[in-house]
């Protein structure tokens, strides 16, 4: 049949927000910057806010604001209602649960993968490096903890060398992260946190894959667990300030 064109398929409005960032690099710094603050709880769940107040607050004009507003309601961060304004979401500790568990499939496959890769050993070496250390030599920041424990699990996944794995990875990385750090304000995390990486790697090392896969498992399913302690009080301790604009 001539004359007719086929229709093109629906652009992804990730995609689509993500290339008007790369466009607009001042929308991406506040896409980030509002993003770090709920992570932060300066905006705490619950937290309702205008438009005008917020852009105020940033010293940036409404057309940025609202690109970055708009990208964290697509993620599911903030609310928005017809003369309400926004509103920072509760957090969905059912889709967590979700999340954990995608986490759990994706790091068995990956030390899977790993066990019978040439690149063992390189790899188990450099994350070693790091956390087989001697106590005195281990970090206490917590905030620093928190950065280097995604790191180590980022590595066993980016050392099988696949890259879609690694993609989603790093997407349930960065859905979990505003409830993961808590963890490591919690005294006894450092320590036990350091011992079952170093474990963890010293099986992987020796051939001792099932070992190290019911580690593995033990050590993310306490953290999802615990995920589930969370209450109020403990979010509003970790809240590093208010921010003065909100509701």
């Amino acid at each position: 049949m001539t004359g007719l064109r086929r229709a093109k398929p629906p652009a992804d409005p990730d995609t689509v927000a993500k290339a008007t960032n790369a466009a607009n690099p001042l929308a991406e710094q506040v896409y980030q910057r509002l993003k770090q603050d709920i992570f932060n709880f300066s905006l705490f769940p619950g937290d309702r806010f205008s438009e005008n107040d917020i852009a105020q607050h940033y010293g940036v004009s409404r057309t940025p604001m609202r690109d970055g507003l708009f990208r964290l309601l697509r993620e599911g961060y903030l609310e928005v209602g017809f003369r309400r304004g926004w509103k920072v979401s509760a957090i969905n500790f059912d889709q967590l649960d979700q999340l954990y568990d995608l986490r759990i499939v994706l790091e068995v496959a990956a030390i899977e993968r790993l066990a019978s890769s040439a690149a063992k050993h390189d790899a188990i070496d450099a994350l070693k490096a790091v956390w087989c250390v001697a106590p005195e030599l281990r970090e206490s920041d917590p905030l620093t903890m928190f950065e280097m424990d995604e790191d180590f699990h980022r590595s066993l996944v980016a050392a099988t060398g696949n890259a879609e794995m690694l993609r989603v990875h790093n997407e349930v990385t960065e859905r979990i992260r505003i409830v993961r750090r808590l963890d490591f304000f919690k005294p006894h995390r450092t320590s036990a946190t350091y011992d079952e990486h170093s474990t963890m790697l010293n099986l992987l090392e020796q051939g001792k894959l099932a070992k190290a896969t019911i580690l593995l498992r033990a050590h993310v399913t306490w953290s999802k667990q615990e995920v589930r302690k969370i209450t109020v009080s403990v979010l509003a301790a970790a809240r590093d300030s208010k921010l003065p604009f909100v509701n």
